[in-house]
């Protein structure tokens, strides 16, 4: 079976996940899904948008690059493909991870950071 495209989701930085969630919430008509200290899901209409905390500093992970989530349904294939194209390693596949997902990444010529992610 072929790997079914989802959707694509930005996962934004943010400094303060409260703040901005009251923010997209009041200003942007987005909706709380999930929240925790580091991370928040929002969704609004079929439209969905990830905060994640960073603090902006020389040991931040996302060091000036974007990340973006693209779900799937069926990941095993394209990670599959990946792997014989040399994208990923074959180590990479992080199966049913805390958050109830399947997914790999990796980071592109200008390092932003690709999720592909199959909820489960």
């Amino acid at each position: 079976m072929k790997t079914q495209l989802l959707e694509i989701s930005p996962v934004l930085p943010s400094q303060d996940i409260n703040r901005d969630v009251l923010w997209y919430e009041k200003y942007v008509g987005f909706k709380l899904l999930h929240k925790d200290s580091m991370y928040a899901v929002m969704r609004r209409e079929n439209l969905c948008i990830h905060l994640q905390w960073h603090a902006d500093t020389e040991d931040d992970p996302l060091l000036g690059g974007s990340v973006i989530k693209i779900f799937v349904k069926n990941i095993t294939p394209i990670f599959q493909e990946f792997v014989e194209k040399g994208t990923v390693k074959p180590d990479k596949l992080r199966l049913q991870t805390p958050w109830k997902t399947n997914e790999f990444g990796f980071y592109d010529l200008n390092k932003n950071a690709i999720f592909i992610v199959e909820d489960i």
